[in-house]
């Protein structure tokens, strides 16, 4: 009996193409693998060094994760009051603080926020918290905190340099460079320092300091200054003559200067003339009690 015999050429065809896409893949995963190690082989490790270092790596990996979860569950703060305790008992807590730098100011004021942190074990005290506490004091300028174990704080301060007197309706207060405020002052001690006045002078004393030092002779025969109309100024020398200046800096300026010339020349400061009005400089006006009228001195052209 025949049979008949069919053959399965399609079934041939797709195995063959199989095994060789198998092929393929076998050869491209080789030649990563042969390039990924290649280029690990550039580098200045052994096998060994390296497979250490991916342990580690993955190891750390862990111990982050592992931590992460701690503190969101809340056990990290329990390690830490257990921590703070065991050290507070070993007597790592603070029991002194030392305070550096400090000539002015009252240094209550530093120790009453230092010794905030007493009983509290070094390891929980709050450094940065502590010098944002002690920056908010008037005069302090800047502060550094450190901890000197086992049971000191150490404060370390740059206070801020007294350099005027700001007359407020109500009271005297010193001030510094900046127009910061440090204390109340009376009037006999305000007597040293320059006396500054008027709506919205505190805001200009850095460009009032400018102006004076455009003109160095006159400074220490200036002795108060008034802010006018929030826009220029009027400056009482010590002979308690007054001198009215323009508006603008650079016209404020270029009219002190000038007026330090004349007076150079004509020695008005102690002279005749009660006040000197440059508000229309280059022309300077002279009040002299007992006259009608003001006297008039060009004071020549503006550079």
């Amino acid at each position: 009996m025949a049979r008949k015999v069919t053959r399965n050429t399609k079934g041939v065809r797709r195995q063959a193409r199989a095994q060789g896409t198998s092929r393929k893949v076998r050869s491209a995963r080789n030649k990563g693998h042969s390039f990924i190690w290649r280029m690990l082989g550039m580098l200045p490790f052994t096998e060994e060094q390296l497979h250490k270092t991916f342990t580690v790596l993955i190891l750390a990996g862990g111990l982050g994760f592992v931590l992460f979860l701690a503190h969101i569950s809340g056990a990290s703060a329990v390690v830490s009051d257990r921590f703070a305790h065991v050290a507070s008992n070993a007597g790592y807590k603070v029991a002194h603080v030392e305070v550096n730098g400090t000539q002015r100011m009252n240094e209550m004021s530093v120790y009453e926020r230092a010794f905030g942190q007493q009983d509290l074990a070094m390891t929980r005290v709050d450094l940065d918290g502590l010098r944002d506490q002690l920056l908010a004091l008037p005069w302090v300028r800047d502060a550094r905190v450190s901890r000197q174990l086992p049971a000191t704080l150490v404060v370390d301060i740059i206070e801020r340099e007294p350099h005027a007197v700001l007359r407020r309706p109500d009271r005297l207060m010193l001030i510094d460079p900046t127009g910061v405020e440090l204390e109340p002052i009376n009037r006999e001690a305000s007597a040293e320092y320059l006396l500054i006045e008027g709506p919205g002078a505190q805001d200009q004393v850095e460009e009032l300091t400018t102006l004076l030092d455009a003109a160095p002779a006159l400074q220490a025969q200036v002795k108060g200054a008034e802010w006018v109309g929030n826009r220029r100024w009027n400056l009482t020398f010590v002979t308690d003559q007054r001198l009215a200046l323009p508006e603008g800096e650079e016209r404020a300026a270029a009219a002190l200067i000038s007026f330090a010339q004349a007076d150079g020349v004509n020695r008005l400061i102690g002279g005749e003339a009660a006040s000197f009005d440059l508000r229309n400089a280059p022309r300077m006006y002279m009040h002299v009690p007992g006259r009608a009228e003001a006297q008039e001195l060009a004071m020549g052209e503006e550079s």
